[in-house]
């Protein structure tokens, strides 16, 4: 399994069109082989932002790698980077190969 996370400092003046752009977009995800799940997150409030992050578990890399090169990602941030400015800086990347995996 792979994890792609992305951590986003988002504005506090602008909290809540980041979190509208995020939960009313079109989620291509689950159209693309080997995704698994999606899950954004909300973090601490800081005194110049308020932390968000977006996390997605696929099978493997190559399939992380597959939605980076496919059609869907493409339509899925053709918009980014236009409009308002609603964080401080660019979204930082993180991604990890899972070593091992619990579950119920």
């Amino acid at each position: 399994m792979y994890i792609a996370m992305n951590r986003f400092k988002v504005r506090p003046d602008s909290e809540e069109a980041f979190r509208q752009r995020w939960l009313e977009r079109e989620v291509l995800l689950k159209t693309v082989p080997g995704f698994v799940s999606f899950q954004f997150l909300q973090g601490p409030n800081r005194e110049d932002h308020i932390l968000y992050a977006s996390h997605t578990v696929w099978e493997s890399y190559d399939a992380f790698v597959g939605w980076t090169q496919s059609e869907q990602f493409r339509a899925a941030h053709a918009g980014a980077g236009q409009g308002k400015v609603l964080t401080v800086g660019p979204p930082v990347f993180e991604g990890f190969q899972v070593l091992q995996n619990i579950e119920v």
